[in-house]
């Protein structure tokens, strides 16, 4: 696995110096995105629209208490990213909805006028002038590149999930979690229109630019629109 790791890494140091969205793998890509849908079609999706039955203020409860949970990694790399400020802000907002806001089922820090970001250790790369390498469609886990791909255990140890160490809580945790993810995305296939396997591509790597740019001077009509059902 280690001689793995690192061929992935000698490879991902070859691309680094673009941005240019690349599909070398386009093959095995589509079929595992067809593997995705149809993992997707018989069992997350059928479980997320029964769970989009759930009472409005439940599922809100749900999505804050996710949202606090990634806060402590978006912190950590704000620091990383050079942004003190927006670090303090985003730990202060953990602790503040981990306390007074019942484990973060009620978003308090935001009624207070604490936003909330979203940073993870594939955009710390990116700012650190890391290429975003080819692009890749991973099995179970959907769209991705290199950059982020490899990522991803840096990702995990910085997540708050990882260092519970009760395995069952930890699972149940990340099982709703992508339940919570997927029922919010229902409503998005409505755009979805062409060949699917291109749009969904094309939408991930612009929203990828979006959340590294910190949706500074991007104008993307994609993104505007995903926004209308996807931010509360």
């Amino acid at each position: 696995m280690k001689y793995l790791y690192l061929f992935c890494f000698i490879f991902f140091i070859n691309y680094a110096s673009s941005n240019e969205v690349r599909d070398p793998f386009e093959d095995f890509n589509r079929k595992t995105f067809e593997f995705n849908e149809k993992l997707d079609e018989n069992i997350l999706k059928p479980i997320a629209q029964t769970y989009s039955k759930f009472p409005p203020k439940f599922k809100n409860g749900v999505s804050n208490f996710f949202n606090n949970l990634e806060d402590v990694e978006t912190s950590i790399n704000q620091l990383l990213q050079g942004k003190p400020k927006k670090s303090i802000n985003d730990l202060t907002r953990f602790i503040i909805n981990s306390t007074i806001g019942l484990a973060g089922f009620i978003d308090v820090a935001s009624k207070i006028g604490l936003d909330r970001h979203e940073e993870d250790f594939g955009q710390t790369l990116a700012v650190w002038g890391v290429g975003q390498g080819p692009y890749i469609m991973l099995p179970g886990l959907g769209p991705s590149t290199l950059r982020d791909t490899l990522s991803r255990p840096v990702s995990s140890f910085s997540s708050v999930t990882f260092h519970m160490t009760d395995a069952d809580v930890n699972i149940a945790i990340k099982t709703i979690d992508a339940i919570e993810t997927r029922e919010r995305l229902l409503d998005v296939e409505s755009l979805l229109s062409g060949d699917k396997y291109s749009f969904v591509k094309d939408a991930y790597v612009q929203s990828l630019n979006y959340e590294i740019a910190d949706g500074i001077d991007v104008q993307d009509e994609f993104i505007d629109d995903m926004e209308d059902f996807l931010i509360e």
